[in-house]
């Protein structure tokens, strides 16, 4: 996406563990044609993305270093580099600091070599992390917020006990490693039938794994792209390339962990600087939908950083419109916090705009929600399924919806919110609000003194289009609802909470009206979470 220019912060102040070496691209090569990654290593599959490329009209192959012993290329790196290290040094023991991903790959070339590995993580790395590289035998120390918090820790640690730092990224046998990835590529490509490859695209943290990509492509095809890419709140390697000398982010964000970091390496910038064609950068919904395009295509998820490249391409095919090319995008790790995917699965329907979210304002008159899910019905391109509705009494004579709906296309929101004002509805179109994804959907609700006699009752439904209007029109006019409460979750049956203002005379006709209804339910009235947070 594009964005604007931030304002630079400070050139870099933080410590470096020793002088980084400075090799010619002809001693890249060398060094990746004889890197030593493959005692703990695989050479990971180059896979079509079939639905994805059809879907982009161009040809979309992963590279599943997700597949990798440890879910992620950067044991690549990390085993290369303690390969060249003498007896005496790996008698004492090595040292990093990793957001995750190196961690493991330190932990199991420690493993491999018989060397004691000290793992400096950030306190923010998932738990599936920490326990992957205790499983793998690493001593772990949790310190600091980021990266580079935890980087500055093991730099006193090395020096108080004279370990060997292997750095996740600023170091040209860690870079060389990397590189056997296109090494890999460019090989494979043969085997799929032909070696065309216009671009391939790369995340980027601290830029080992683009620098090493970038070096060994550069050298041998020279014609292809190298793309890089970054998250709009961690991207310090394209502002360090634009400002012309490394800049440190004051703060990084935390979704794409494994790519959060906050200054790029002194040789990963001289390299990328030189020879990445082109930097993008894709914001967490995008990322989101990407890892659900990963899935439908491999069944395997990946983490956010894994994703970036696959966000990347489509972002490049929809800017450039470009139809019948090939791309490689670096599936990079799948080291996910499970907890994350029901983030992930909201978010990417919104990242890829096949949700659409409104505020949508209607009389607060009988038969109103039904008039407006009959608009919705009868929507141009045909009838929408609705994601999520959300509504709570709170004014005599107008309500307020947060609604959702399926769309058909990217852009389609717009053309939705000017259909609801046409027929009479005022609407905000919220798909592109964070504060709305992030926390209003969650929070419609309280407490309202107009919710007199309110009943409330959870049912569950069939999923299917229009089983919300067939609800509605089983109602008895006299019983006004008074709060509404559904999201799809994607499965067979749908659930929503029902608050309905019924008089206690109609409590026998109320009865008759579930019984006819027909759907399972449970009443909630009494629940205390209710009385607390909903119940005038």
């Amino acid at each position: 996406m594009p964005v604007s220019p931030k304002k630079p912060a400070a050139p870099a102040a933080l410590p470096a563990s020793s002088p980084v070496t400075t090799l010619t691209p002809a001693e890249y090569l060398k060094k990746i044609l004889t890197a030593r990654v493959y005692d703990v290593a695989v050479e990971s599959a180059l896979e079509p993305a079939k639905n994805l490329g059809r879907r982009l009209h161009n040809t979309v192959l992963l590279k599943r270093e997700d597949q990798q012993p440890v879910f992620s290329f950067k044991l690549r790196g990390a085993y290369n580099k303690m390969a060249q290290l003498t007896p005496e040094q790996l008698k004492k023991g090595v040292i990093c600091a990793s957001a995750g991903n190196h961690a493991q790959g330190v932990a199991l070339g420690g493993h491999k070599l018989g060397t004691r590995a000290v793992i400096v993580m950030p306190t923010t790395t998932p738990q599936v992390k920490v326990d992957a590289v205790r499983a793998l035998g690493g001593d772990v120390v949790l310190h600091g917020d980021s990266y580079s918090d935890a980087y500055t820790h093991a730099v006193a640690l090395q020096k108080k006990q004279g370990l060997t730092f292997v750095h996740p990224f600023d170091d040209p046998d860690v870079i060389a490693g990397q590189g056997t990835i296109a090494m890999e590529i460019l090989r494979q490509l043969q085997s799929l039938g032909s070696d065309h490859l216009d671009a391939v695209f790369v995340a980027i943290g601290g830029g080992g794994l683009i620098s090493g990509v970038a070096n060994y492509i550069k050298a041998v095809r020279p014609e292809i792209k190298v793309i890089g890419v970054q998250t709009v709140d961690s991207d310090a390697m394209m502002q360090s390339v634009q400002a012309g000398q490394r800049i440190a982010l004051a703060d990084v964000g935390l979704f794409a962990d494994g790519t959060a970091v906050k200054l790029v390496g002194e040789e990963t910038f001289r390299i990328a600087s030189g020879l990445v064609d082109e930097f993008m950068v894709v914001d967490t919904d995008a990322v989101c939908a990407a890892i659900k395009d990963i899935f439908i295509d491999t069944r395997s998820i990946v983490e956010p950083s894994g994703a970036m490249a696959v966000a990347a391409v489509k972002q490049y095919v929809a800017k450039h419109k470009t139809k019948g090319e090939t791309y490689a995008a670096i599936l990079c790790g799948a080291n996910m916090n499970f907890d994350r995917l029901r983030f992930v699965a909201e978010r990417a329907e919104v990242g890829e705009e096949r949700e659409a979210l409104f505020a949508v304002t209607i009389p607060e008159e009988r038969g109103s929600f039904k008039r407006f899910l009959e608009t919705i019905g009868d929507l141009p391109g045909g009838p929408r399924n609705v994601t999520e509705f959300n509504y709570r009494i709170g004014n005599a004579d107008t309500a307020h919806v947060f609604v959702g709906l399926t769309t058909q296309g990217k852009g389609e929101s717009a053309r939705i919110a000017a259909n609801f004002k046409r027929q009479g509805f005022e609407a905000l179109d919220l798909t592109h609000d964070d504060l709305a994804k992030e926390h209003i959907r969650h929070m419609v609700g309280g407490h309202s003194p107009l919710a007199q006699d309110e009943r409330l009752l959870r049912f569950v439904f069939p999923e299917r289009p229009g089983a919300l209007l067939k609800f509605l029109s089983l109602m008895r006019p006299g019983w006004n609802i008074s709060l509404f409460h559904y999201r799809n979750q994607g499965a067979d049956y749908g659930r929503i909470l029902v608050g309905l203002q019924v008089p206690p005379k109609d409590d026998k006709a109320f009865a008759r009206f579930l019984d006819t209804l027909g759907y399972p339910y449970v009443e909630e009235t009494a629940n205390p979470v209710y009385r607390l947070f909903l119940k005038s």
